[in-house]
């Protein structure tokens, strides 16, 4: 049995806590990318009621990431592949909401099945198989950053284009396609967009915890406010919060990062549920 002070010092344990942070400079860096781009593009999720898409996409961005441990070739792109999979399916059989929920719910376990079939047959460390699960604080080295910082680049580069006609799709797509928007395509787009986000946050956050980063923030936010330049600023601000901090504390204990990043987001949107309780619906920041 563990007692409180064992407890304490496997969560919090800060000594030689600067040597351990020049170790982590490129994880630091490439949390900070995906709780700005996370919380952003969290925004539309959220928007179109896509919470239940991002765990599917991540259970076969999991599934693809550990079939490219098992058989040694890059996991960040056996990450990317999974991802894209998931969200092309489900962009292109799932254009209705109860359509788009039971393909979810078929590709979840199928996906999840195949990543501990694969990680089962990987004879290497275990440690690398928990790390898909659940992230690993010091893995990210300089390809796999710039792997990151490029995929974001492209992420935010092409919400920014379809900004516009994403926002008036989201918020009522059948006036959207009846004005001219190509809803269909602009879909397809924003789920391929999710994925290569879902399958780097998967690097960071593990798998089974990403919409820490790309959920929680957003639902913060729009607990807040319902102001189309405050939304987003907040999701981008609690999701780089969620995800720099957790880093930091993870530093400072023998845990995985996960617990930290996915506690400092839910004590942010219960912050901001609680703020939202005390002021009209729909009053907060305009």
């Amino acid at each position: 049995m563990i007692t409180l002070d064992e407890l304490w010092a496997r969560m919090f344990n800060f000594e030689n806590y600067g040597e351990l942070l020049a170790l982590v400079q490129n994880s630091l860096i490439a949390g900070a990318i995906l709780g700005i781009v996370g919380g952003l593009i969290g925004v539309f999720v959220m928007q179109r009621d896509m919470a239940f898409a991002v765990h599917g996409i991540s259970e076969l961005s999991f599934a693809g990431a550990a079939a490219a441990l098992l058989f040694g070739v890059n996991v960040v792109a056996g990450s990317l592949a999974g991802a894209l999979v998931a969200a092309i399916l489900i962009g292109v059989l799932g254009s209705r909401a109860r359509d788009r929920n039971s393909i979810i719910g078929v590709l979840m376990p199928f996906g999840l099945g195949l990543g501990i079939l694969f990680l089962a047959l990987y004879p290497g460390r275990s440690g690398n198989k928990f790390g898909l699960l659940t992230g690993q604080i010091i893995s990210v080295d300089d390809p796999q950053l710039a792997w990151l910082t490029g995929i974001s680049i492209v992420v935010l580069a092409g919400l920014l284009c379809m900004w516009r006609p994403l926002s008036f799709d989201s918020l009522d797509a059948d006036v959207a396609a009846a004005r001219g928007v190509p809803t269909r395509f602009v879909s397809l787009a924003f789920m391929v967009l999710l994925g290569l986000i879902v399958a780097v946050s998967v690097q960071i956050i593990g798998a089974l915890l990403v919409m820490a980063l790309l959920v929680t923030p957003a639902a913060a936010a729009l607990r807040l406010s319902a102001s189309p330049l405050w939304v987003p600023v907040l999701a981008m601000l609690f999701g780089l919060v969620s995800a720099v901090g957790g880093i930091l504390l993870a530093l400072g204990g023998s845990l995985p990062i996960s617990p930290y990043i996915t506690t400092i987001s839910f004590v942010i949107y219960l912050g901001a549920r609680v703020i939202g309780l005390r002021t009209k619906p729909r009053a907060g920041l305009r």
